[in-house]
């Protein structure tokens, strides 16, 4: 993987290990996100694309790409906990908005997308520039204005969305 391969990068997080249902319906925006040190953490710049994909066991939850923003500036060690933190301006999107990683799978031109093809890889991953063209025709638009900066719902209208979720 180059800098001129890249598309976007995808961030994943496991929901069976963390709730991260319950951290997103509180807080849907992420500020930094943790990625292992190596090349690819280097090649992670501002402005760049970013995408979060939610893992986890395949019935529990829509599992697949749950948001997506733009790193906002180089990967950092955090002395405290020793551990490496990529800046972020990303927001989770409503879970009905949230496209499913079957749907993904489905379409041919991200079936060989290194999520699928090595599913346990450590952050940060990456769709190639068509893989991420090809994305985007999935995404919905809140998805794809601004997902930096816009939020995709009122409060409320969140914590309903959230709470649908939760439950269903």
């Amino acid at each position: 993987m180059t800098a001129a391969d890249l598309g976007a990068w995808l961030l994943k997080g496991n929901a069976d290990r963390v709730d991260l249902v319950e951290r997103f319906r509180r807080d849907p925006r992420i500020s930094s996100w943790c990625v292992q040190p190596g090349y690819r953490t280097r090649l992670m710049s501002a402005g760049q694309p970013v995408v979060f994909w939610a893992s986890g066991s395949r019935s529990r939850l829509p599992y697949g790409v749950w948001g997506t923003g733009v790193v906002t500036g180089p990967a950092e060690l955090h002395l405290d906990d020793g551990r490496w933190r990529v800046p972020l301006g990303l927001t989770i999107a409503d879970p009905a908005e949230w496209v499913p990683r079957q749907q993904l799978r489905a379409d041919p031109r991200l079936a060989d997308a290194e999520v699928f093809r090595q599913p346990m890889g450590a952050n940060p991953s990456f769709l190639t520039t068509l893989q991420f063209v090809a994305l985007q025709d999935h995404l919905p638009s809140s998805l794809t204005d601004s997902p930096s900066t816009v939020p995709t719902t009122t409060a409320v209208a969140a914590d309903q969305a959230w709470g649908r979720q939760a439950d269903g």
